[in-house]
């Protein structure tokens, strides 16, 4: 058996967005480090200036861009900008997302369609402006989440949101299929990044999460970030409009009850 190319991702063009921190520079970084060309894609553009200036300096082949996900124009031009710059698109992870916390009766309107437009609207502009620089195919992968398939009390925006998600990589698979490009979804359990930070500051919640997930080990941001390289290579040529789950078969129980959670914690 062939394993020489095992993760190979040599000289291939790469935007990764929601890149500056956490899942999105893991991904970055893994794929860099695995021979591609990286853009990070973030609203951050500070952030994402200064992780890619780090990278740089380790050797690796990593530049930024500003735009938020749900900016049209702004995402469209960054993306056409790496394109360029790399004269290829190959791979792009449409990982920029966001979350809010309450119940269904005191949710504010505003704050549900803005998880909605970030985590689904987003990713749909991500795979939109970066398929028609694929011409001759890649691989675009979608972060969606446990909650795709696992509801959690007052996540309806986010768990909404990510089950579309999974959806939307399907239909996607679908519809580019035809063109080479390959599409679908990741679903981590808890992992730490700056997103999921506050599940650490409130008593219990990590134990929970521990608790309902059969497998006793972690979950990091590289653990997941090498699913998403699999993803990228051509490895992975006959896979596409596919989700996997990476949550220590979390999925198989429940979810936290996080409204109890915090009253034991806040009070309320």
């Amino acid at each position: 058996m062939d394993v020489s190319s095992r993760f190979d991702v040599s000289g291939f063009g790469a935007i990764v967005t929601g890149g500056a921190s956490g899942l999105g520079l893991a991904y970055g970084e893994v794929l860099a480090a695995h021979g591609a060309r990286v853009t990070l894609i973030d609203v951050d553009a500070d952030g994402a200036a200064a992780q890619a200036e780090r990278l740089r300096s380790e050797g690796l082949d990593v530049r930024a861009a500003a735009a938020d996900v749900t900016d049209h124009p702004a995402l469209d031009r960054a993306i056409d900008e790496a394109a360029r710059t790399y004269g290829r698109l190959d791979v792009a992870f449409a990982n920029a997302g966001t979350g809010a916390f309450a119940p269904i009766v005191d949710t504010d309107a505003a704050d549900w369609m803005r998880v909605i437009e970030v985590n689904l609207l987003g990713p749909l502009l991500t795979v939109k402006h970066a398929a028609r620089r694929m011409p001759g195919g890649g691989s675009i992968v979608m972060t969606a989440s446990l909650n795709a398939v696992q509801p959690a009390a007052g996540m309806s925006a986010y768990c909404c949101s990510k089950a579309a998600l999974a959806m939307l990589a399907e239909v996607a698979a679908l519809e580019l299929g035809a063109s080479g490009v390959r599409v679908n979804a990741i679903g981590p359990g808890l992992v730490r990044t700056g997103l999921t930070e506050g599940m650490w500051a409130v008593p219990g919640v990590v134990e929970d999460f521990d608790e309902n997930a059969p497998l006793s080990t972690t979950t990091s941001p590289d653990d997941v970030a090498k699913l998403v390289a699999f993803l990228a290579s051509d490895d992975a040529s006959s896979i596409s409009g596919c989700f996997y789950l990476i949550d220590r078969a979390a999925h198989t129980r429940r979810y936290p009850d996080m409204p109890a959670h915090f009253r034991r914690a806040f009070g309320g």
